[in-house]
């Protein structure tokens, strides 16, 4: 079965477990026969920080939650959290593993509203539970553990507006200026993709427009509106470049998915598609329809499917 997103988070947060557990186990030994002296306690704080790779700050807390310690930082201690009451933030309402770490979810930060982890370390005496020693990380300060997350093929359908879905009978198809002329801007999205170097389109139907990212620019994108998708001098505009080797949909197969897209914009006056994209490195197709309701596939999925399968029997 392929790795979800939730997957790959879940063994990015067992690798940062596993290089926080030592050095905070190391501190949290250090902490215990310096318990309830706050001076000897931001000492030992001082003293370790460095040893806790990525720190933002570093604190002990009882085991109600109340800050027994200065925050230490960086820039050494920050004295106004003494005192402070933690046992409403999310990581002080999660149960600590019996082996003694707990790499929180992550949460929002209440002071810069930064996504953020809190490390929770118990401070033992014996088999008593003192309390913890508590470290907080900016996200932006960990190193990611793991590859790049791939993006999963497997058929997704996202339900839109419930308003929108439940007036879909109220409501028809209203030919929009593409619709006029569908053929010829299919052909010049087909040339685009084909032959000038467009990786990724979504093509707005039912407002008549295109957005379009292409390999020689690509972190801008292209608004190519009806007049533009009905004029293949458009297409002079951009330099013809190679149809790339690793692109997950065959050159050959573009103009089968737009023939597709055509249908499912007209065939039915209620149930109709509004947009639709197509990306030519991760294979996906993703569709939007009259009601609302979004999919998303790989493409020779989508061209598995023909009209009846969308829309029942059309008479």
């Amino acid at each position: 079965m392929k790795e979800t997103w939730k997957d790959a988070v879940h063994q990015q947060r067992i690798t940062l477990a596993q290089r926080l557990s030592r050095p905070l186990e190391k501190l949290a030994v250090k902490c215990e026969p310096a318990w309830s002296d706050r001076q000897e306690l931001d000492k030992v704080l001082l003293e370790g920080f460095s040893s806790v790779p990525n720190a933002l700050y570093m604190y002990i807390v009882d085991t109600k939650g109340i800050q027994i310690s200065d925050n230490v930082g960086a820039s050494g201690l920050l004295p106004d959290h003494y005192g402070r009451d933690r046992s409403s933030r999310p990581y002080m309402r999660e149960v600590v593993p019996s082996w003694g770490l707990l790499l929180s979810d992550a949460y929002l930060s209440r002071r810069a509203n930064r996504p953020s982890i809190t490390a929770l370390q118990i401070v033992k005496r014996g088999d008593q539970v003192l309390g913890f020693l508590g470290v907080d990380f900016d996200l932006r300060d960990l190193p990611v553990t793991a590859e790049l997350y791939e993006e999963s093929g497997e058929w997704r359908q996202i339900k839109g507006d419930p308003a929108i879905r439940s007036g879909v009978f109220q409501q028809c198809r209203i030919e929009s200026p593409m619709d006029k002329n569908i053929a010829v801007a299919c052909a010049i999205i087909q040339e685009l993709i084909t032959e000038r170097g467009m990786f990724q389109t979504v093509i707005h139907f039912s407002s008549s427009r295109a957005t379009g990212w292409f390999m020689s620019d690509p972190y801008r994108y292209r608004i190519f509106d009806s007049e533009a998708l009905s004029d293949p001098d458009i297409c002079l505009l951009h330099p013809a470049q190679k149809y790339p080797d690793n692109a997950l949909i065959p050159r050959k197969r573009i103009k089968s998915i737009l023939n597709a897209m055509q249908k499912l914009r007209l065939t039915d006056e209620t149930f109709y598609l509004r947009s639709a994209s197509i990306n030519i490195f991760n294979g996906m197709i993703s569709l939007t329809f009259s009601c609302d309701g979004s999919h998303y596939m790989l493409w020779d999925e989508f061209l598995d499917k023909d009209v009846t399968f969308w829309f029942g029997a059309v008479n």
